[in-house]
């Protein structure tokens, strides 16, 4: 018989290079540090660890709220820990709400799946988290969450509502609130936003790249795929990778980049050296915000 129960996965980031770096002795004794820590403070938080994997942890939560709290913290206080350590190991969190099975002290189900494909999906030192995780929990001083929109998760036949839970208490500022409200096309889950094309048009100049030509690069000079020439674009400024259906804009710029979605009623996105999923269409600007009407800007559409 299947209980209700939030799902926690957790996955440090770059641990395969820690490995080369380090060697297999030292950096088998940090992962393991770390991911016990990780198991220890899901239990602290009223967590139950189903089991460890390598490098991640799988834990079940009674309610979404806990397990927020949980991860939040988790991010919190790892990544004052990175600060001063010599190997950094961000943790990718993906969380997810609905009826697991318990068997042989394993777990299975659908909310499991979506977990584990959130974090893939989320970046480093991100939390992805499912809209029927945070259906009874609220926003709080410094937790903050920004819808990314339908996400279609490899596995699953229906796209589902996903968002990233912000989670520094500098970042809880208006450059982080992202629209309330999706585009009504995708609102009912009947087409997915995140298609087999992206389009990029900026000055006239219109490209698109199918999935598999991804990652490609926008920047300054011309060895890249993608060129907009002005001074405030850095010389590689983004990247747009494919991570299992998804179209993920790479900030990797000195300045930053704002995304605005088409529709969307709330502030732009900043990202700095950050990243998000694009979907439906809008635009980027390019070292600068869109308050500048000189800032190079790029328009996007995911077809």
């Amino acid at each position: 018989m299947g209980i209700q129960a939030t799902v926690v996965f957790t996955d440090l980031h770059g641990s395969t290079a820690v490995f080369e770096s380090l060697g297999n002795a030292r950096a088998t004794e940090r992962v393991t540090h770390i991911t016990n820590w990780i198991a220890g403070q899901c239990v602290t938080f009223g967590g139950r660890v189903v089991k460890t994997l390598g490098d991640g942890v799988l834990a079940l939560f009674q309610d979404g709220e806990s397990a927020v709290k949980a991860v939040v913290e988790l991010q919190r206080l790892h990544s004052k820990a990175m600060v001063t350590s010599d190997v950094a190991m961000p943790i990718r969190v993906g969380v997810a709400s609905g009826e697991v099975e318990i068997v042989d002290g394993d777990c299975y189900g659908d909310a499991v799946n979506v977990s584990s494909r959130l974090c893939d999906l989320a970046g480093p030192s991100q939390i992805w988290a499912n809209a029927s995780s945070l259906n009874s929990v609220s926003e709080s001083a410094g937790v903050t969450f920004r819808m990314l929109g339908p996400i279609n998760i490899r596995g699953r036949a229906e796209p589902c509502t996903v968002y990233q839970i912000e989670w520094r208490e500098e970042a809880a500022s208006d450059f982080l609130t992202m629209q309330g409200e999706i585009d009504p096309v995708y609102a009912n889950g009947s087409a997915d936003p995140l298609g087999r094309e992206i389009e990029l048009g900026c000055l006239g100049l219109t490209k698109r790249f199918k999935s598999f030509e991804l990652p490609i690069s926008i920047g300054r000079v011309r060895a890249v795929d993608f060129m907009v020439n002005d001074p405030r674009v850095s010389r590689t400024h983004a990247r747009l990778e494919w991570r299992n259906g998804s179209v993920v804009l790479v900030d990797v710029s000195s300045y930053g980049s704002w995304v605005r979605f088409s529709g969307a009623k709330g502030s732009d996105l900043l990202l700095r050296r950050d990243e998000c999923v694009l979907h439906g269409e809008g635009e980027m600007a390019l070292g600068g915000s869109f308050a500048d009407p000189s800032v190079p800007t790029v328009s996007f559409r995911i077809l």
